[in-house]
């Protein structure tokens, strides 16, 4: 009997868990990114500026835009493939998620996150 109410318990905790990204809106993101483009473009083939150009960014590892794109050593040797849950991770605290980072900007809005999420998906030809 022990076993079986765990797993009730666990199944009930599970159901109304809350999903840990919420869903984003590509077209509110874009109103988002707005905020980005002073550092970045998202153009295909678009030129960087402070930061890469992020076309095609979500589901290729950090660091590895174009040649004359700026990014951090660090941001290049992290590892990181930009998914979901990094890139949640990066719009909230870039330094937390990659040590000696350049980028300073942060999103603090949850929504805000997803619906960024949402647009560089959109943007990133092959993503889901």
């Amino acid at each position: 009997m022990r076993c079986v109410a765990g797993v009730v318990v666990a199944m009930m905790l599970g159901a109304g868990a809350p999903s840990a990204i919420a869903d984003g809106d590509a077209a509110a993101g874009q109103s988002v990114f707005n905020r980005c483009k002073i550092c970045h473009t998202i153009e295909e083939g678009g030129p960087p500026k402070q930061g890469p150009n992020l076309f095609g960014v979500y589901g290729h590892p950090a660091g590895t835009a174009p040649p004359g794109s700026l990014h951090s050593d660090a941001l290049a040797q992290s590892g990181v493939v930009w998914d979901d849950a990094t890139l949640t991770e990066w719009l909230k605290a870039p330094s937390r998620l990659i040590k000696g980072v350049k980028m300073t900007f942060r999103l603090t809005n949850d929504q805000d996150i997803a619906d960024v999420i949402a647009y560089l998906k959109a943007n990133s030809p092959g993503a889901d």
